[in-house]
């Protein structure tokens, strides 16, 4: 039997989080010994975790990459806290739509050197969500292997940093066929690591968890329902999104009202865009929500306005619901929905995804086909974890 590590940061309710509890629960542990480790053990995903892998102590150094500076310096860990200070001010030297991304290195590089090791060796060490940098130089293992959840060709790393990062891994995972491509385009010398795993779906479970009975203003709505389950950030376009409803009063459609599911950082902008737009009865924040999926199930058509993805997990999910999704021109949304088929690929702009949201409000018989198509289509994919077992 194989040792196994699988290292994310916690459970927090969000895609990455939800594709982890799906691989979980399907992995073969008669093959393979799991070990879990998760920085925080912090999340409402916590109590959806299988009981087969055994979950790692929280090492505390660690569990402040969940927390604010200030209290990780109020928990003792000064040094931590500096140090994030010093990544924060030098990620703001590099304008960009999203300083993120390259603060989460630097914090990395500067605090590699006062993190502590890993002490047990395995044979296979998994890292699911980016920066790697725990198990690329914290872990021991004769097999590791990091995953891209993401479009690498729309966000800003630093690339020499990333270089580093990658070549300590013999296989790199990417979740759709142009996350591949865009990855490779950008690191073209990574390209002999890089494979191809889609998230492991579980079709049972979402139907399932669609019938549980909660409170759900979306059922009482007779109104044009459209339903987004995403991150209130700038990735997932929820801007847009405000601005595509506007566009569509504006066009004289007055009963299509828009649900958002989800939590974020931009939450407090949001809302102001929102008011902003007159437009607080018809575009409504739900909040995070554990289950998505009565929403999902309540709603007449799923919109999905990211700026990019690597692949969606909810817009799978949609379809497993077999509801007729419209999703935004990102780079790999080609690898997510077959365009006219099981889903409608719309322009990346407020526009357009207006447009394509009146074309099927006027179109009742193209959403019909959308779903029947998908309520036929085998979602199951079980067999995508095979290839992760030939890989280790």
């Amino acid at each position: 039997m194989k040792d196994v590590l699988i290292a994310s940061y916690d459970m927090e309710v969000g895609g990455v989080e939800r594709s982890l509890i799906s691989l979980l629960h399907n992995f073969d542990y008669d093959q393979y010994k799991v070990d879990l480790m998760l920085y925080s053990h912090t999340g409402d995903f916590m109590d959806l975790l299988p009981s087969s892998p055994h979950l790692v102590n929280e090492m505390k150094p660690y569990k402040t990459f969940r927390m604010s500076i200030l209290q990780t310096m109020k928990s003792g860990h000064f040094l931590i806290g500096l140090m994030r200070l010093l990544a924060k001010c030098q990620a703001r030297r590099h304008q960009s739509e999203e300083n993120g991304y390259k603060q989460m290195q630097y914090i990395w590089k500067l605090l590699i050197p006062y993190l502590p090791k890993f002490e047990k060796t395995y044979d296979v060490a998994i890292s699911y969500l980016w920066p790697h940098y725990f198990v690329a130089e914290k872990v021991k293992a004769k097999t590791k292997v990091a995953w891209i959840h993401t479009d690498f060709s729309t966000v800003d790393t630093d690339e020499k940093l990333d270089i580093e990062m990658w070549n300590h891994f013999d296989h790199i995972v990417a979740v759709s066929e142009d996350c591949k491509k865009t990855f490779i385009k950008k690191y073209p010398s990574l390209i002999s690591k890089v494979e191809v795993i889609e998230n492991i779906t579980s079709p049972d479970l979402v139907k399932e968890l669609a019938e549980e009975q909660i409170e759900n203003p979306m059922k009482m709505d007779e109104r044009f329902k459209l339903v987004t389950v995403a991150r209130l950030s700038y990735a997932k376009g929820i801007d847009q999104a405000i601005l595509a409803l506007k566009h569509l009063k504006e066009r004289g459609y007055k009963d299509i009202a828009w649900y958002v599911v989800g939590y974020g950082g931009d939450e407090e902008e949001l809302r102001k865009l929102i008011q902003e737009h007159e437009l607080e009865d018809d575009f409504i924040l739900l909040g995070k929500k554990i289950n998505p999926y009565p929403f999902i199930k309540a709603s007449d058509l799923y919109v999905q306005p990211s700026r990019y993805e690597g692949k969606a997990v909810t817009v799978t999910e949609a379809q497993i619901l077999s509801k007729p999704v419209l999703i935004t021109k990102y780079p790999t949304s080609r690898s997510q929905v077959n365009d006219k088929v099981d889903g409608i690929i719309c322009e990346k702009s407020s526009e357009g995804i207006a447009d394509g949201i009146e074309k099927l409000y006027l179109h009742p018989s193209t959403r019909n086909q959308l779903s029947s198509h998908c309520e036929k289509k085998d979602f199951s994919n079980p067999e995508e974890l095979n290839k992760l077992y030939e890989l280790v």
